[in-house]
């Protein structure tokens, strides 16, 4: 992107920033997964919002075409601008965005569109720069591209990227740019020296190994949940695993059995989910090695044994899941 601005902490980056984006007589096209910053940020700004079904391209063109259609509620004026607000990897449901549709889409109806990178920077794509690059798509046709330095980073804080004049204006407006101090040095160096690794800037591969390590970790981890005939939600190249385990009370017990196998895992319920769909968040890492996921594997089969955790009805495949280490599996 042409230009970006930095702030010292990930959630303020989308709560403190949208509402400098857009404001009143704005149309926000959010979908419905969205994370609650997002949330948070939009309510702030004033903009009218409105919800698309998750992922749902066609849900989303009917959102776009009564609203250009229709205009703002009363007056029936166009809107100032529409700004299409989604995630790169959806952190509660493990899905990737349908990007080049949703660019078509933006082009077809003259709107804007917003990127929260938080999950996707750095974890997927041939090289690791998240959903532009895993479609193969220039960075330059996003609007906006908003990403955390807490996750592939180990780090903290956040970034908007756009054009410059955008940038300019973010400098000015931006609450979270004006009202707030600055980084810490030492946070800074953590992330200036991850991005180094990642691209390749430091004179090793191990940024490009990292990245086929995750790719195929999380490959690995999901195809043996189903083959257990455990239900998982999201896209196979997705680092974020949800376990669907339904009832609320068996996310607790979940928790605390893995827990005491020293295997750390987030239960996610209501009002984060919806009421029956409480669900077991792994997030996997380039760190984990294979031993150290088959045996949190060995446990999760015993937590779905003792609970009930088998939902799926798919037949399941008796063929060893193999851990391959050639590059060819991940590209």
């Amino acid at each position: 992107m042409e230009d970006a601005i930095t702030f010292g902490m990930g959630f303020a980056t989308n709560a403190l920033n949208l509402p400098s984006i857009v404001s009143k007589g704005c149309l926000v096209v959010s979908d419905e997964k969205n994370h609650a910053s997002l949330i948070l940020g939009l309510r702030l700004s004033g903009a009218t919002i409105d919800v698309f079904k998750h992922n749902n391209m066609e849900s989303l063109r009917q959102v776009l075409h009564s609203a250009v259609i229709k205009g703002q509620p009363r007056s029936h004026r166009p809107w100032k601008k529409i700004l299409i607000v989604v995630e790169g990897v959806y952190s509660m449901e493990g899905s990737i965005v349908r990007l080049p549709e949703i660019l078509e889409l933006k082009r077809q109806y003259k709107a804007y569109l917003y990127v929260d990178e938080a999950h996707s920077i750095g974890a997927i794509g041939r090289n690791g720069r998240g959903v532009v690059d895993y479609f193969g798509v220039d960075p330059k046709e996003v609007d906006i591209l908003m990403g955390t330095y807490t996750k592939s980073f180990g780090s903290a804080g956040g970034y908007i990227a756009g054009s410059k004049a955008f940038i300019d204006h973010m400098r000015v407006n931006s609450h979270a740019n004006c009202y707030a101090t600055s980084m810490s040095s030492s946070c800074a160096q953590q992330i200036i020296s991850s991005m180094k690794i990642i691209m390749g800037m430091d004179g090793t591969n191990e940024g490009k190994k990292r990245i086929n390590q995750l790719a195929r970790n999380s490959r690995y981890f999901r195809r043996r949940l189903n083959q257990m005939g455990i239900i998982t939600i999201g896209n196979n190249d997705s680092p974020v695993v949800p376990m669907m385990v339904y009832m609320h009370s068996k996310i607790a017990s979940v928790v605390r059995r893995l827990k005491t196998n020293n295997i750390a895992v987030v239960g996610v319920g209501f009002p984060a989910t919806p009421l029956m769909e409480g669900r077991i968040r792994f997030c996997l890492s380039a760190a984990h090695t294979k031993e150290q996921l088959d045996n949190a594997l060995v446990h999760v089969e015993e937590a779905a044994d003792f609970l009930g955790l088998r939902y799926s009805r798919k037949r399941r495949s008796k063929e060893p899941v193999h851990y391959s280490d050639s590059e060819s599996e991940v590209e």
